[in-house]
């Protein structure tokens, strides 16, 4: 690739960060909790109402990295593959099989024959090279799909129905990421149009379901597609969805999206936080719930900012917060304190909850020893200036805000004054990419441990401006070995280096809790924590 290209296809690093409010993956465990109605036989028909708390402004799967719109966009689009949520197995879907070289640098897919796309044109391998090689100018909000073909050297149609993706050097991860919504594919009369049109417009795709309306910061209505019969492998159901109609209706305050469910007016409802939890479980309602995998929510340092380039000002910041509090007094309940920069349902997962503990007295050492001295109003300072950091969020999740305000008081006990700001969902991207801030609060979703390499790598988009160092050494091999032992090696000491040197402040581990009513059936996680509403059918 280009150095040009290098650049573009890596902005990604964390836009999914947007992916706030309860979806991520495992390599794959189940999360617990209930999946949804009591059991009975399936029926087709009906409309599924779900209240979403938030709008990202795109109703274009490839686009999309917020977690309450990709429930409903991922209808419409199918994927390569899929990925099993209780396994982490890569699994046939659009793709009956596939062959990987043994340096995994080129993937080549058997395409399902008969799949047609919405509007009755056919899926071919071209239409595939079509998607992929319209990736790379998606522009900001295409960054997810970026990163999953970054380092491409081409694609290929071998036949009709054999397409194959050559990359320049080894990449273990991108067979799972044939998995993931990003890449879902779209008609060869979507891919020709621009990406704003594609997000306000939306697309036309394979899926089970089919886009009829969106009205922006409102409502994603989608309708069954006839005729549909090339579903996941690991689906139940063949052939078309059971329900004729899902709705998506924003709303975004947690109290009302409650109450709008236990009066019957929605179905089900997104982001169920602890404040609700005990009114909905007195009623006729399940609470749908699984953990999350890839990068836990925490706050993304800006390293180059002048005291945060100080290594003992990040442990300060490390080590002064009670992660446990934190989870207990504003997640739902099973939330997890984070023990490590990736969450535990993340494949190579490395338990590093020892470098992580609450330890005030640590924090203020760190903090003397680098020169912040506490001034009278407790904050602390140094040649005049108070040790000050502005943490910019998005509110695409209700425990956003509270866990924030926790975390200000824990700081604010060891002299760190924190000053939050709230920012627009749709101005994620682009804050990152500007680097105009002290630290941003998300998460990062994704089923496979090469989400590190993307958030945190220097080669990449490094929105959190890290020095370079061993980490991406450590980070560019595990994309390039397919030995699985030496991968989660590779995988543990990226980790490692992430806590040591306090690159990163992992807080709490996202768990996706959503409630439902009692007559919704089949309401399932996929690996990715969030929802495939193929088999959902309401009686």
């Amino acid at each position: 690739m280009t150095a040009l290209s290098d650049v573009r296809t890596s902005r990604w690093a964390a836009l999914t960060a947007l992916a706030t409010t309860g979806v991520l993956l495992t390599a794959c465990g189940s999360g617990g909790g209930d999946s949804g109605g009591a059991s009975g036989q399936p029926r087709s028909g009906g409309t599924l109402t779900f209240a979403v708390g938030s709008d990202s402004g795109c109703v274009d799967p490839q686009q999309v990295g917020s977690n309450e719109t990709i429930y409903s966009v991922r209808q419409i689009v199918d994927s390569l593959t899929d990925q099993d949520p209780r396994t982490g197995k890569i699994v046939p879907w659009l793709a009956k099989s596939w062959d990987v070289s043994s340096d995994a640098t080129s993937f080549t897919f058997h395409l399902r024959s008969g799949v047609t796309f919405s509007d009755g044109s056919k899926l071919t391998a071209q239409v595939v090279k079509d998607n992929f090689d319209a990736v790379p100018g998606l522009g900001a909000l295409g960054t997810l799909a970026e990163g999953y073909l970054s380092g491409v050297k081409g694609t290929t149609v071998i036949d009709p129905l054999t397409v194959k993706v050559t990359f320049g050097q080894p990449n273990a991860q991108f067979l799972q990421a044939t998995s993931t919504h990003s890449l879902g594919i779209e008609s060869s009369a979507s891919v020709k149009k621009t990406p704003q049109q594609k997000c306000s417009d939306g697309v036309i795709g394979s899926g089970p379901f089919v886009l009829k309306q969106y009205v922006q910061n409102q409502s994603i209505t989608l309708a069954k597609r006839t005729g549909y019969a090339w579903g996941s492998s690991l689906w139940s159901k063949k052939g078309e969805a059971y329900l004729d109609r899902l709705v998506f209706k924003v709303v975004p305050e947690a109290g009302v999206r409650a109450g709008s469910l236990q009066s019957g007016q929605v179905d089900a409802i997104s982001s169920v936080g602890k404040a609700n939890e005990a009114a909905l479980k007195g009623g006729q309602v399940t609470l749908p719930r699984r953990a999350n995998p890839g990068v836990v929510f925490g706050l993304g340092l800006n390293n180059a900012r002048p005291a945060l380039r100080d290594a003992r000002v990040r442990q300060a910041i490390l080590v002064a917060l009670d992660r446990q509090q934190i989870a207990d007094t504003v997640f739902p309940t099973g939330t997890r304190a984070a023990t490590s920069v990736l969450a535990h349902t993340t494949p190579d997962y490395t338990d590093l909850a020892s470098g992580l503990a609450f330890d005030v007295a640590k924090a203020r050492s760190e903090l003397d020893a680098a020169g912040w001295k506490t001034g009278s109003d407790g904050i602390r300072a140094k040649d005049g200036r108070k040790l000050t950091l502005t943490v910019k969020w998005f509110p695409n999740a209700a425990t956003n805000q509270p866990a924030l305000e926790l975390v200000q008081q824990q700081l604010k006990a060891v002299g760190v004054d924190v000053v939050l700001k709230q920012l627009q969902v749709t101005q994620f991207a682009t804050t990152l990419q500007s680097g105009d801030f002290d630290a941003v609060w998300g998460n990062v979703t994704r089923a496979d441990p090469d989400i590190l390499r993307s958030s945190f790598s220097t080669k990449l988009a490094n929105f959190y401006h890290l020095p370079p160092s061993p980490l991406d050494t450590a980070l560019s091999e595990q994309a390039a070995t397919v030995d699985a032992a030496k991968r989660k090696q590779l995988v543990t000491q990226a980790q490692q280096l992430l806590v040591q040197n306090a690159y990163y402040v992992p807080v709490v581990e996202l768990q996706t809790q959503l409630g439902a009513s009692q007559k919704v059936h089949d309401l399932d996680f996929d690996a990715s924590s969030r929802l495939q509403l193929h088999d959902t059918w309401i009686g």
